[in-house]
C-alpha cells in the first residue's frame, strides 16, 4: 500500500490512472451528513500493480489537492454517493456494489470490514463533526483493502445502473422544510428491488398522510407549491397489460368490485386480499383473476424449468439459486413490485430528460407516487400538463394530482389539467 504524501507522488499517481481502469473507494468526512453535504475525507486506488491511499481532508493530508476527470473507467461502490461528492470523475463508472446485489440478489455489506478503531471512534465520538477525518490513514487502508479484495470478481460484470442514476437524481434535489433543506437516501438494495427511503430519522417512504408530520414540507420557491402525483390502481393496471386484460375507462377497482357483486369499498379490499394474499378456488372464474391465475403459473414454470425469471423492462435476471425460499403467490408479489419499480424506473428516465432545462424539482417518489416542487411563475401549467402526460404514458396509468402550500394540506386539481 503506497500512502500518496508528496505532490510527487500525487503527479505520479494521476498520470498512472489517465491510462488505466482502476478500482476507486472513498470515505466521506461525516458519518452523520448525507453524502450532497458531505466532503471526501480520503480515497483509494487500485490499478494493476499498486493500491494507494490519498488523504484528502483528513488530517494527515500533505497539501491541498484538486478534483481530477479520468478518461479511463472507474469501478466503485457507491454510485448515487459518488455522483453527489467526488474527488475523481470519469463518464465511464461501474458499481460494484450493484454487480454484486444483481448477480446475488443481496447487497454488498460496506460495514462489514470497518476496523475496531473505526468502531471505537464511531462510538465514543458519535456527536463529533468530520470523524473520519482523524480516524489513523492506516485504517481506512485496512479498510479499503478488504473491500476491494471482495469486490473484485465484480469487475468485468456490467449490468444497467439507471436506477442508480434516476435516485442521485432525486436525492440531489433535497426536499425544503420549514427548517431548511433536507435530503433523502434511496436504497434500491431489497430483496424485491423495489427500494425504500430513510435518512436523518425520517422514513420517507412512510411518512404519515394524517398526523400533519407532513406539513414541515414546503416549496423553495418564492412563488411555489408542492404538487403530487398519485397513479390510480397502479397494480392492477400493470397486471392487466401485463395479462392483456383490457380494463374498461374509468374506476378499476370500481370495475373489478361489480365483477364481485360488492360495493367499491368492499370490492377494493378484497382485490387486494387475492393479488397479494393468494387467489382462491372461489375466484379462480373471475375474468380478471382467471388470467393472473395463469399467470401465475406460468412464473411458476418458468422459476422451475429454467431456474430463473426475466423482468420485462430491463431483462434483470432473477435466480432461483439466489431465492431458494419461494413459492407461486411469493414468487407472483415478487414480480409485481418489480414490476412496478421498473416501469416508474423507465418513467423516471423519461423526466429526467424533460426535466432538465426546468427550475420545478422532482423531490420524492414513493411507489405509486411522485412530488414536485413546482414554480408556478417560471414553469407554468404547461409543465404539469407534460408531467401528467410522461407518467400516464398516452393514458394507460391515469393520474391523481394534488396541489399544496406543504406536504399536509393538499388539495386536488386533477380537473383543473383536464382543460
Amino acid at each position: 500500500m503506497v500512502i500518496v504524501n508528496s505532490k510527487e507522488k500525487w503527479s505520479v499517481l494521476q498520470n498512472k490512472i489517465q491510462t488505466e481502469n482502476f478500482i476507486y473507494l472513498q470515505i466521506l468526512s461525516d458519518v452523520n451528513k448525507h453524502s450532497t453535504e458531505n466532503r471526501v475525507s480520503c480515497f483509494y486506488i487500485k490499478t494493476q500493480s499498486e493500491d494507494y491511499i490519498i488523504p484528502v481532508n483528513h488530517n494527515e493530508k500533505f497539501d491541498i489537492i484538486e478534483p481530477i476527470k479520468v478518461d479511463t473507467k472507474i469501478s466503485i461502490i457507491d454510485l448515487k454517493s459518488y455522483q453527489h461528492n467526488t474527488f475523481i470523475h470519469s463518464d465511464n463508472v461501474v458499481d460494484l456494489n450493484w454487480n454484486h446485489y444483481v448477480e446475488t440478489n443481496e447487497p454488498y455489506d460496506i460495514d462489514n470490514h470497518l476496523t475496531n478503531a473505526h468502531h471505537w471512534y464511531y462510538r465514543t465520538h458519535y456527536d463529533k463533526d468530520n470523524i473520519n477525518d482523524i480516524i489513523p490513514l492506516v485504517k481506512h487502508a485496512e479498510y479499503f483493502k478488504k473491500v476491494s479484495d471482495d469486490l473484485t470478481p465484480y469487475l468485468d460484470i456490467q449490468h444497467n445502473q439507471i436506477i442508480l442514476e434516476v435516485l442521485s437524481d432525486i436525492e440531489k434535489s433535497g426536499i425544503k422544510t420549514i427548517d431548511g433543506m433536507v435530503y433523502s437516501e434511496y436504497n434500491p438494495y431489497t430483496s424485491t428491488g423495489r427500494p425504500s427511503n430513510r435518512f436523518g430519522g425520517l422514513n420517507f417512504a412512510a411518512l404519515n398522510k394524517s398526523d400533519g408530520s407532513r406539513k414541515q414540507f414546503i416549496s423553495r420557491f418564492k412563488n411555489g407549491v408542492l404538487v403530487e402525483f398519485d397513479y390510480d390502481a397502479y397494480h392492477p393496471r400493470l397486471i392487466g397489460e401485463k395479462i392483456n386484460y383490457q380494463f374498461p375507462n374509468g374506476s378499476v377497482h370500481q370495475h373489478l368490485a361489480d365483477t364481485y357483486g360488492l360495493s367499491y369499498d368492499e370490492g377494493k379490499q378484497l382485490t387486494f386480499k387475492y393479488l397479494y394474499g393468494g387467489i382462491k378456488d372461489e375466484i379462480k372464474d373471475n375474468p380478471f383473476f382467471s388470467k393472473v391465475d395463469k399467470y401465475i403459473q406460468k412464473l411458476w414454470n418458468e422459476w422451475k424449468t429454467n431456474k430463473k425469471v426475466v423482468s420485462d423492462i430491463y431483462s434483470r435476471e432473477i435466480l432461483r439459486k439466489n431465492l431458494p425460499d419461494m413459492n407461486p403467490n411469493k414468487l407472483f408479489n415478487y414480480m409485481i413490485q418489480l414490476m412496478e419499480t421498473e416501469k416508474n424506473i423507465e418513467t423516471l428516465n423519461k423526466l429526467r430528460v424533460f426535466l432538465e432545462d426546468k427550475k420545478s424539482k422532482l423531490i420524492l417518489y414513493n411507489y405509486d407516487a411522485f412530488l414536485f416542487d413546482f414554480d408556478f411563475k417560471q414553469d407554468g401549467l404547461k409543465y404539469l400538463k407534460e408531467v401528467k402526460n410522461i407518467l400516464e404514458d398516452g393514458g394507460k396509468y391515469p393520474t391523481r394530482v394534488y396541489m399544496g402550500d406543504n406536504y399536509h394540506e393538499m388539495q386536488e386539481i386533477t380537473e383543473k389539467l383536464s382543460v
